[in-house]
């Protein structure tokens, strides 16, 4: 308990010492960068310009631009743009990216050069598995930590649960990335809750990233160009959430020519296609992707009773290039989720038909705007629409009488986002921006139709917020040694939804210092620090942890604090350059507060119930709490070479405290793992032939269990002599979480057979999921049997997942 009180002061007095520094910090980069640029008398030039791919045309992220003279150079960003101001000379630029040719470009740079470059595939690599990966840098010269990222096509060897490729499933592989329940698709980073994670999508978040009820992600791998995912020590850029960023970006699409891809496997297909609008300049992307449960499971449904269920999602994206200055893009990204039952009865001529369901999905939209103001300073002003809806309905109609319910849970956002990357010189990148969001939130929202009664929906809650956001952060590579991610974030949320006379208007104003820095003690060993401050102004109320349609996104108001955490972290970095290995430890301190909870037995279908006689607003339902958690992650990790994978390590704890929750004491969350292990691989044997496995270990989740039971109604301490015949026990709980369930590992294993054609390429992936049939425990209950007049509890086990093979049957052309 002291040692815990110390770590918090000094964390505390390190934060404040953070703060008043940073200011000093921002302004002395600034002032150094132009200090630097007016004092030297040398004159130097800039080369600018985008890196493709030479096939497609598709820019590369990424891409390393290097003067081997000079030691100096730099990547390409997010649009393949890169810009490196350099001496007068006569220099020689590399461009470099795995899986593609290098090329060496001899340049008399006497004036401002714009150049573009498009890379070809190495083909000579093509029997040896050479994975496009956007960290070209050594993770030893990098400023940030904490961030990792997966190769697509890295993602597309991993064994999945019925062959859907996932991405979500791909990174809770990953040291400190959790992934709730059984076979769920949620994120739990370094003890965070589901909701605390920012996902985007080409810049749009994601609130509900499943389909399947959890198993399965939204994310089509086939249309993702780019997955990185930030656990801490978070950029300037990014904010409004506390725990991580998972930031994807979409492909582009063929400007030369058409091209496509896709697959059949056992309960959906995909089709992607891609083709030029106007070639060299615009091309379109579109991609699909359809279960089909509901087919195969009709035949054996009977002819008055139907329950079906799907999901299907759309990707599109469209660009064009208006000159080297002026690009546009607008993607987009819609999916849905449906599950019915209809029944039609009749009897003694009473017809009766009755039809419900539940359906929820995300829509997104994204209109980005590239304009380059010269060769040192590149921009993105991006407008951004999302929605998520969760819907529950019910229609009954008997004797021409009908019954109507229907029940929505809504949150849709608008916004505008301005960044700028200005690049004064190869030592320094210096990004800002700013942003603005309109959250509009339908926590529950009633509609009632009955013979007798009509529930009037002017009544739902509705909250619509403003979160704003300016930015700015300096990369800074200080000398060869040294180099420094400095940031600060100014947040701030406005409620403007009408309110009650008697009701606040609240303002809150975050204030969020970034610093991140590396220390190169060899070549290829550097020593990396960080600390990130954030804020996060909605929240999710959930009562399973696990990310269902069913829980409702809400926001700050004056009642519930915007959520905030600190992290700092500290861990080294190593390359095997020989090899091609990287090697990874850190260790992390979190804390966090103002989380929120609901209260012991509420859900959600109390807030704003129509048949009750008193309001029930959802903040009456809450309850807010703090929480903190501390670990040590390794990560062992290869992406080239016939063999590629990664093995992971992490060791943590979390806990959490409320004041309404388990009479205010220190509990662990659901998502509290002591130990996570996991290997993942995948062995190339030829251009025909790939085997990929992957194998996890855990420990137990901690949930609530009963400890024991008692018959209330039991009169006699001899049951079966005089007692009551009626029974009913009643369990009696302890702690919150304090049973653990048992260790959960499984294996899972495929093989792809891939041949050329003449039309492109065809492969066949058999696998299976859990192979040696592990039965990992989803749940437990507590079974109470009378033996020989006493009541005896069992604990009994309910698994999911035993044993499940897949076969897929995927094209490229």
């Amino acid at each position: 308990m002291l040692l815990n009180s110390y770590l918090r002061e000094v964390f505390y007095d390190f934060s404040y010492f953070i703060k008043r520094i940073f200011f000093l910090l921002i302004l002395s980069l600034v002032g150094f960068t132009s200090f630097a640029q007016t004092t030297t008398t040398s004159k130097k030039y800039t080369i600018s310009g985008y890196v493709r791919e030479a096939e497609s045309s598709e820019t590369l992220i990424g891409v390393s631009i290097y003067n081997p003279a000079t030691k100096q150079g730099t990547v390409t960003n997010s649009y393949g743009f890169y810009s490196i101001t350099l001496q007068e000379d006569t220099i020689s630029l590399i461009y470099s990216y795995i899986g593609y040719e290098a090329q060496a470009h001899k340049i008399i740079l006497n004036k401002d050069i714009n150049l573009d470059i498009s890379l070809d595939f190495d083909e000579a690599l093509e029997a040896v598995v050479i994975v496009a990966d956007k960290d070209s840098e050594p993770i030893s010269e990098q400023t940030q930590m904490s961030q990792v990222s997966i190769p697509v096509e890295q993602i597309k060897d991993i064994p999945a649960l019925l062959g859907e490729k996932d991405v979500i499933k791909a990174l809770q592989l990953l040291p400190g990335v959790q992934g709730g329940t059984e076979g769920s698709s949620g994120l739990y980073v370094r003890g965070g809750n589901n909701d605390q994670n920012l996902i985007l999508l080409d810049e749009a978040p994601v609130y509900n990233a499943s389909h399947l009820f959890g198993f399965f992600s939204v994310f089509n791998g086939d249309a993702i160009k780019q997955v990185e995912l930030t656990k801490g020590g978070f950029p300037a850029r990014y904010g409004g959430r506390l725990s991580s960023v998972l930031d994807m970006r979409l492909k582009e699409g063929n400007k030369n020519k058409v091209s496509g891809e896709g697959g059949i496997g056992l309960i959906s297909s995909r089709l992607l296609l891609e083709a030029p609008i106007v070639k060299d300049k615009s091309s379109l992307i579109i991609s699909g992707r359809r279960t089909y449960l509901d087919v195969l499971t009709r035949p054996f449904m009977p002819q008055d009773f139907t329950v079906g269920y799907y999901f299907y999602d759309l990707n599109a994206k469209f660009n064009y290039d208006f000159s080297r200055k002026d690009k546009l893009f607008v993607s987009g990204y819609f999916g849905r989720d449906k599950f019915y039952a209809r029944d039609n009865y009749s009897f003694n001529n009473q017809n009766e038909s009755f039809e419900s369901g539940i359906n929820w999905g995300n829509a997104t939209t994204t209109v980005r705007w590239n304009h380059l103001y010269n060769n040192k300073l590149f921009s993105n002003l991006s407008l951004i629409f999302s929605d998520y809806q969760f819907q529950i309905f019910s229609e009954d109609n008997y004797n021409d009488e009908n019954y109507y319910l229907k029940y929505t849970s809504n949150i849709r956002d608008y916004s505008a986002k301005y960044d700028w990357t200005y690049y004064p010189s190869p030592n320094h990148t210096v990004r800002f921006g700013m942003q603005s969001t309109l959250h509009r939130f339908t926590p529950s929202a009633f509609v009632i139709k009955e013979p007798d009664f009509e529930y009037d929906p002017s009544k739902n809650s509705r909250y619509d917020v403003i979160e704003s956001a300016l930015y700015v952060e300096d990369d800074w590579e200080i000398n060869d040694k040294f180099r420094l991610n400095g940031g600060l974030r100014l947040s701030n949320l406005i409620d403007i939804s009408k309110k009650n006379e008697d009701e606040e208007t609240k303002h809150y104003f975050g204030f969020e210092p970034r610093l991140a820095a590396a220390y190169r003690l060899t070549n290829t060993l550097a020593l990396k620090g960080s600390y990130a401050l954030m804020n996060q102004y909605i929240h999710q109320l959930s009562n399973t942890g696990i990310g269902l349609p069913t829980d409702l996104w809400v926001p700050s108001t004056a009642r519930v604090r915007p959520q905030q955490s600190q992290q700092v972290a500290v861990g080294i970095a190593k390359d095997f350059k020989e090899t091609g290995l990287t090697f990874s430890v850190e260790s992390y301190y979190k804390i966090s507060k103002d989380v929120i909870g609901y209260k012991e037995g509420a859900n959600f279908l109390l807030i704003d119930d129509p048949y009750s006689s008193e309001s029930f607003d959802w903040q009456d339902a809450i309850t807010r709490g703090k929480g903190r958690s501390y670990g040590l992650e390794f990560l062992l990790q290869k992406k080239k070479g016939k063999f590629t994978g990664w093995v992971g390590y992490t060791l943590a704890k979390t806990e959490q405290q409320f004041d309404d929750l388990n009479n205010a004491r220190w509990f662990s969350p659901r998502f509290d793992i002591r130990h996570d292990f996991s290997i993942t691989g995948s062995y190339k044997f030829n251009d025909k032939i790939n085997l990929s496995a992957n194998w996890v270990f855990r420990t137990g989740a901690p949930v609530t269990m009963p400890k024991n039971s008692f018959n209330p109604f039991t009169h006699s301490p001899n049951r079966g002599e005089g007692g009551s015949s009626f029974i009913n026990s009643v369990a009696n709980y302890g702690e919150k979480n304090s049973f653990r369930m048992q260790n959960y590992h499984r294996l899972d294993i495929a093989v792809q057979f891939s041949k050329k054609k003449k039309w492109g390429t065809r492969t066949w992936e058999i696998g299976a999921y859990n192979a040696y049939s592990r039965m990992n425990p989803f749940f437990y209950i507590l079974n109470g049997q009378n033996e020989a007049g006493e009541n005896i509890d069992t604990v009994q086990k309910v698994a999911l997942f035993p044993i499940i093979p897949s076969i897929t049957y995927n094209f490229k052309f």
